[in-house]
This record gives structure tokens, C-alpha cells and sequence, in this order.
């Protein structure tokens, strides 16, 4: 592709509106969080028990109903999950998240508008929200249920 300052032009906005979403409070936040919770030894801790008994999940997903650890590994997931969520550095991390990416949805949003009202930006973000879609951002046209609101 042949650059044309028009092109460039496209560029220097894009870096700046990226310099804009580093520098911003949200940003911020998100870094602090992250930032807390990596430092926080107990937090760590539950995080790593989670991701233990969530190999120990996807091994009992194979089988399903017919593993004979099914009802104890499922119940150990939602106890661990439970109380790694209930951590309040973990919870400060998630909602720095969604706000972050509710943010970068936001600008996605923005830029596809900005070049036609027919473009239609996929909203990774969408799973975070209580759409009523249970499968998250629904570009499906409503087919998997949702309904729009």
C-alpha cells in the first residue's frame, strides 16, 4: 500500500487517541489495580489455587456426569472461584477491567460510526454486562435468544 498523507494522517490520529487512552484515568486505575494485585501474596495465592482446580475442571469436562469426581471437583470450583472473587483485590482488578474495556468499546464504537452507521463493531466487553445475551455481544441478529434493549 502506498502511503498517502491522508494515510498518515489516519496514523498520527490513531497515536494520539492511543497516547489519550494510555494517559487516562482509567488506564491508571486499571494499572493500579493490576499492579496491587500482583504484589498481594494472598490474592496470588487463590489465583493459583483457581487455576489448579480449573485443570483438575477441564479433565472432568471430558467425561462430563459419568467422571466419578464430578459432583466434588464441581463443587471445589465454585467454592475456589467463590472465594478468589470475593478477594477485594481481585474484585478492584474486574472492575478496573470492565471499565477499561467498556472504554476501549466506547472508542471502538465511536470510529466504526464515525465511517458508517452500518458497521457493525464486534464488543469483547459485552460478556462483562448484563445484556440479557448469553453469549455475550450477539451479533447474531437475536438468533441465539437476546433481545435487544
Amino acid at each position: 500500500m502506498i502511503a498517502t498523507m491522508e494515510y498518515v494522517d489516519v496514523l498520527d490520529h490513531s497515536e494520539k487517541v492511543s497516547r489519550m487512552i494510555l494517559g487516562s484515568d482509567v488506564m491508571e486505575a486499571y494499572n493500579d489495580a493490576r499492579t496491587e494485585l500482583l504484589q498481594d501474596k494472598q490474592a496470588q495465592e487463590l489465583i493459583n489455587a483457581f487455576v489448579d482446580i480449573k485443570s483438575h475442571y477441564e479433565d472432568v469436562q471430558r467425561f462430563g456426569r459419568y467422571h466419578p469426581d464430578y459432583n466434588e471437583i464441581m463443587k471445589n470450583v465454585r467454592t475456589v472461584k467463590r472465594k478468589m472473587d470475593m478477594h477485594d483485590k481481585v474484585a478492584a482488578f474486574k472492575i478496573a477491567e470492565r471499565n477499561l474495556q467498556k472504554l476501549l468499546d466506547d472508542i471502538s464504537d465511536l470510529v466504526a460510526k464515525s465511517a458508517s452507521e452500518q458497521i457493525m463493531v464486534p464488543k469483547d466487553g459485552a460478556l462483562l454486562t448484563d445484556s440479557g445475551c448469553s453469549s455475550g455481544g450477539c451479533g447474531s441478529g437475536g438468533s441465539c435468544g437476546c433481545q435487544a434493549s
